[in-house]
């Protein structure tokens, strides 16, 4: 079975060009595989699935006339993404994590922020974010209001991550030692950090690799995997 893994490609009214990179990316890489799968930052910001914009239309426009099965998984800016937006682009919403099986490998897609525990103030940040309460408030309002709120949101989490270290924003090893000892798999796929790369981790029941996928602003690099044979790919657009 061919696969190809994509994350954080950040899509955003102030960037068409990525989501014409997207688009590219679509006829060139995922018209003879089997599955697609984007692990979270697919966009920027998302309000809500009744956000209207042109860059949501190309984006359902694109994925609904692939051949291929295509998932999608929460990151931190998209959490609320939903069954209408999914719907709309033939697409499945996947939890995080979630386990699949590559060849005859057990493998675990993330999108990659649960993992980063030593950032205390956003491990908080996230469970707030992420409660049912305030997301139905958060819904609850006009979109205008809604844009507010997130631009809010948005500013003060760049503010702040000006201020960390990178080893605080990096994943913490031990928590990705305890996520794969615990779901007993060998192979964890994630995005987030923006810092593509092939780590290998020592597990209880033997080696592990941690693949990294690259964001689509500063290092655009997807994973394509033919059965359990996984390669990180530099895309150049």
């Amino acid at each position: 079975m061919k696969r190809i893994f994509i994350s954080d490609l950040h899509l955003d009214t102030n960037r068409m060009d990525l989501t014409r990179a997207f688009t590219k990316f679509l006829s060139e890489h995922c018209q003879n595989i089997d599955e697609l799968y984007i692990l979270g930052d697919f966009f920027e910001l998302w309000l809500g699935d009744d956000d209207q914009s042109p860059l949501i239309n190309e984006v359902i426009n694109a994925l609904s006339v692939l051949t291929c099965d295509v998932f999608v998984m929460h990151g931190n800016r998209d959490f609320l993404i939903g069954d209408a937006f999914c719907n709309a682009a033939g697409a499945k919403l996947l939890p995080d994590p979630y386990p699949i099986t590559l060849g005859d490998q057990p493998a675990l897609l993330m999108h990659g922020d649960s993992l980063c525990t030593r950032d205390e103030e956003y491990m908080q940040a996230r469970t707030l974010l992420r409660s049912d309460a305030f997301q139905q408030d958060f819904l609850s309002k006009q979109m205008p209001e809604r844009r507010i709120i997130a631009e809010q949101i948005r500013t003060k989490s760049q503010k702040v991550s000006r201020e960390k270290t990178e080893e605080i924003m990096d994943v913490t090893p031990e928590e990705v030692t305890s996520v794969m000892n615990q779901a007993e798999t060998s192979i964890l796929i994630h995005g987030h950090t923006h810092r593509p790369a092939v780590h290998q981790v020592d597990l209880l029941f033997g080696p592990g690799t941690r693949y990294v996928l690259g964001d689509w602003h500063t290092s655009t690099q997807f994973l394509r995997a033919d059965g359990a044979d996984l390669e990180l790919v530099q895309y150049d657009f």
